[in-house]
């Protein structure tokens, strides 16, 4: 579970050292890999709150999903079709769905913590 949290504080880190500068028409491409990211560790710390983790899930979910997004802007910028909206779509809807799941094993963590918190005292 590890490795995605490094590897996002080491990306955070990199991109605040060095003033790297993406040219416009590839803003679409680099939005929607940073999306798919999100996307891949947010299923992550979801698995991982699941006892559900697997390593290889993760990088291959992560590079699957990058390569996917990136594939359908390419043919919808050939096609002059904004099919990456698709892709935005799909991992904004599973990005959201992990934060709930997330947040509902939260509360029942937090619960279960104060029930038994209250019994000893």
């Amino acid at each position: 579970m590890w490795l995605p949290l490094i590897g996002l504080l080491l990306g955070l880190v990199i991109g605040s050292i060095f003033s790297i500068r993406i040219p416009a028409e590839y803003a679409r491409y680099t939005a929607l890999a940073i999306l798919a990211a999100l996307d891949s560790v947010l299923g992550a710390l979801r698995a991982d709150m699941q006892d559900q983790y697997d390593n290889m899930v993760f990088v291959s979910g992560l590079v699957i999903n990058v390569f996917l997004a990136v594939l359908l802007t390419i043919v919808g910028d050939r096609l002059g079709v904004e099919l990456y909206l698709a892709a935005v779509i799909a991992f904004g809807v599973r990005m959201f769905n992990n934060l709930a799941i997330i947040r509902r094993l939260l509360l029942y963590r937090a619960r279960r913590w104060w029930q038994r918190r209250s019994q000893i005292g």
